[in-house]
């Protein structure tokens, strides 16, 4: 126990350096990491690690869903609900049928149960590695909500078809109808069993009299009750965690104070940080291990194969994600879609955005090593290797190309008609005009009296001056310097008042709690001025 804690420890160290050369070269994280790990693989410190699907599925799958299910807006989902199920079942289950057919035909050995199984474990893209790299350009909204929508609920398809194909090969029977009725039964039963146990956590936040603190552990049980009462009955966990992350994002105005939603982001972008980096970094360790287990005769036409159906996955995603695009233009006609007219640029983007990662890696490891006759399971070092070539292939191959494609497609933004600047500043204006008017209207003796609403009154004056006529181009650049001039000055007032604090705080009549509390106040203060310039440090 004590050398693993040490070895864990150790790849912590490894993700932090990586990360940070990751930022510094301007390189999405997850390349990076399965990059790193490969090596480490060789380390002999480092051999005693290997990857317990159990241990993803059951330990880091629910609440990286469940983050990312969170960070999700329903607004969104909801708008391009469409195209993010046809995505996340329709072509799932055309990848799938695609790799059973072209695997059972290419290798040796390979049944169609076990090119489904294959089908299944590579099919899935993954959100987390997308959504790193799309940090890093720019891209319209609409573009980052499908992908990350079309990861959530691709995971639940992916798995299910997994289980099927699971069954087949170690039992050696598949009915459709009962696998099609199953199939209907396990998504709409996760997505049901999501909801009642996201109604009883809306219960506790909302009428029980919780903390803050309380409220964050809460949040932190919450995905894992999701999972584990779903998969209790063989309903899809992953379905269970991402609806019932859902409904409590789109409500989590009514059942957490401020202080808990403040404080539960932050924790909740370290667990989800700590989590990805370990996922990641694990794929390129274990990546050596599959090919000691492949043998040396074996390595050659392993290869082969995992890059024959790796570029068919890539095709097929590709071609896809453009009859899609069509079969839209054709069936707006008859009914109301989001966009009757996407045209190639985004369809393109999304072809090229299927990175696999984490789902396909629990899924591929999960594959038993013997079948219920005792006998070995046919093909599995071969599915594992395919699995591991399709993540890293992927992942380096589209993930470092991605940012120059979104570049040469300059796909604009067709949602909004004004920038993001100028919607923040829009509505900064109408918050500020609302206040002015419920001051004068319903405070007005407080006004004449008490100094600090007077004060509150002249800023809120100030910011609607300021914001004033910001649709013309010229006060708009004049706001922009105002706001960095401000970001500057706040950011070195502050910095002094920490000074002075601190200082004080070595007298001996001054309260230690004091100085914490107005500290307090400092990091609140700064993490607002960095929420409202959060936008333009991304860019």
């Amino acid at each position: 126990m004590h050398h693993l804690i040490i070895q864990y420890t150790c790849l912590l160290a490894v993700i932090l350096f990586v990360v940070m050369l990751a930022r510094k070269i301007k390189v999405a994280y997850p390349i990076l990491l399965v990059l790193a790990g490969l090596p480490l693989g060789f380390v002999p410190f480092l051999n005693g690690i290997h990857i317990d699907p159990e241990l993803i599925f059951a330990i880091f799958l629910p609440p990286l869903l469940y983050e990312s299910a969170w960070n999700t807006s329903w607004k969104d989902f909801w708008k391009w609900r469409r195209v993010i199920s046809s995505f996340a079942f329709l072509i799932v289950i055309v990848t799938s049928c695609v790799v059973a057919v072209v695997s059972s035909s290419l290798i040796p050995g390979f049944t169609l149960a076990l090119g489904f199984l294959l089908g299944g474990i590579i099919s899935p893209p993954d959100a987390v590695s997308a959504s790193s790299i799309l940090k890093t350009v720019t891209v319209p909204k609409r573009f980052i909500s499908i992908v990350e929508g079309e990861s959530l609920m691709n995971d639940a398809s992916s798995l299910v078809i997994f289980r099927f194909a699971l069954a087949a090969v170690t039992t050696g029977t598949f009915l459709f109808s009962q696998a099609a009725i199953s199939f209907v039964l396990v998504i709409v039963m996760g997505i049901a069993t999501g909801l009642v146990v996201a109604l009883g956590f809306y219960a506790i936040h909302r009428w029980l009299p919780t903390t803050s603190n309380m409220d964050i552990v809460l949040t932190l049980i919450t995905p894992y009750v999701m999972y584990m009462a779903a998969e209790e009955f063989h309903f899809s966990g992953v379905l269970a965690v991402v609806s019932g992350g859902l409904f409590l994002s789109a409500r989590r105005q009514e059942i957490l104070t401020h202080q808990g939603r403040l404080r539960g982001v932050n924790v909740w972008e370290a667990v989800a940080f700590v989590l990805n980096g370990f996922v990641f970094i694990l794929i390129g360790l274990e990546f050596p291990v599959i090919i000691r287990e492949l043998g040396p005769d074996g390595l050659q036409p392993a290869i082969k194969y995992s890059l024959i159906i790796t570029g068919i996955l890539i095709v097929t995603r590709l071609l896809s994600t453009m009859g899609a695009s069509i079969f839209t233009v054709f069936i707006s006609r008859f009914i109301t879609t989001a966009d009757p007219t996407p045209g190639w640029k985004g369809p393109l983007l999304f072809g090229w955005a299927g990175m696999r990662g984490v789902v396909s890696l629990a899924a591929a490891l999960s594959v038993p090593v013997v079948l219920q006759s005792g006998a070995a399971f046919p093909q599995r070092n071969l599915i594992l290797f395919i699995t591991f070539v399709v993540i890293m292939v992927t992942l380096v191959l589209q993930g470092l190309t991605l940012p120059a494609l979104v570049k040469w497609v300059n796909m604009p933004d067709p949602d909004y008609t004004i920038s993001f600047d100028q919607q923040q500043q829009l509505v900064r204006k109408k918050l500020s005009h609302l206040s002015l008017n419920l001051l004068e209207n319903y405070y007005t003796d407080h006004l004449k009296t008490n100094d600090m609403v007077k004060a509150l009154q002249l800023r809120l004056t100030a910011d609607m001056a300021l914001l004033k006529d910001w649709e013309k181009g010229d006060n708009a650049h004049r706001a922009d310097e105002y706001y960095k001039d401000y970001r500057n000055i706040m950011s070195h007032l502050m910095t002094e008042q920490r000074k002075l604090l601190l200082s004080l705080n070595k007298k001996e009549n001054i309260n230690d709690d004091i100085v914490r509390h107005q500290l307090d106040l400092l990091d609140l203060e700064e993490e607002k001025l960095r929420q409202h310039f959060a936008h333009e440090e991304e860019e």
